[in-house]
């Protein structure tokens, strides 16, 4: 049987627009409490240009999408599938692995036929939990992630595959083109890190930017066992400068925000 082309992809490293949603959506993702006012929302989407009337369509199209709801104190909070994405990169940033015995965990996603639709969402589930598709509804990756999601539309099975384990993940999960990518994520980080302390606020939304390039990648960690990792793997290392950055750039938004309501 043919392999699949389908490999585990780098959905960080995709470019994005820098919309309205985009920008509003990053900045939730990046807070404990995934909720602000509209009025934040709206002036800190005027630091990358977007004007006010854009941000409030913006707001309003989340709302109705069921990315956003409004609660009694007139803040926006997330719901649905970006709360759904929050958690996927809490998650992330504080993944636990079990010790690896050389097993893989495999989902088998075929079955009758099914509404291209639900294929689809079977296909995004299983790509969520860091599965990659290794024969054409074959799905499978090292068994070390003990909150492991299985779908419940697939059936799931241990298996010790007969290809070399090392180069089985460089094929399936592409981990030097993660570790390139997150090298670079890395000089970004500790370079808007270091900036937000001597320039509070003509560095913020380089720096906001830049952190939410990395939260993007660190949730696509393939999350691999260490023996199957090439050296040195910089996935601690960039978890440890993004909570690093983190508390840096909440405390200058802090300032930022406070300012505008003085």
């Amino acid at each position: 049987m043919e392999q699949s082309r389908n490999k585990f992809e780098l959905v960080g490293q995709r470019e994005r627009p820098l919309s309205a949603r985009s920008v509003m959506a990053s900045l939730l993702l990046g807070r404990r409490s995934a909720r602000a006012g509209g009025g934040d929302l709206v002036r800190w989407c005027g630091l990358f240009g977007i004007a006010p009337g854009t941000a409030r369509v913006a707001l309003h199209r989340m709302t109705g999408a069921g990315e956003l709801e409004r609660d009694d104190h007139g803040e926006y909070l997330l719901v649905g599938p970006l709360a759904r994405r929050q958690r996927e990169q809490q998650s992330s940033l504080s993944a636990q692995l079990s010790v690896w015995d050389g097993t893989w965990r495999m989902a088998i996603a075929v079955g009758d036929a099914r509404p291209a639709r639900v294929r689809a969402d079977v296909r995004t589930a299983l790509k969520r939990a860091r599965l990659a598709e290794w024969r054409e509804g074959v799905w499978i990756r090292p068994a070390n992630v003990p909150d492991l999601v299985e779908d419940p539309r697939c059936s799931w099975l241990d298996a010790r595959p007969d290809a070399d384990p090392v180069a089985l993940a460089d094929d399936l999960f592409a981990p030097r083109a993660w570790r390139e990518v997150a090298d670079d994520l890395l000089t970004q980080l500790h370079g808007a890190t270091d900036i937000m302390r001597t320039d509070r606020e003509l560095a913020i939304a380089d720096a906001f930017l830049a952190g939410a390039a990395a939260l993007r990648h660190i949730r696509v960690d393939p999350l691999l066992p260490a023996a199957l990792l090439p050296d040195p793997w910089p996935g601690t290392a960039l978890r440890d400068a993004y909570r690093h950055y983190q508390q840096e750039f909440n405390a200058r938004a802090r300032d930022w925000f406070r300012a505008g309501t003085s």
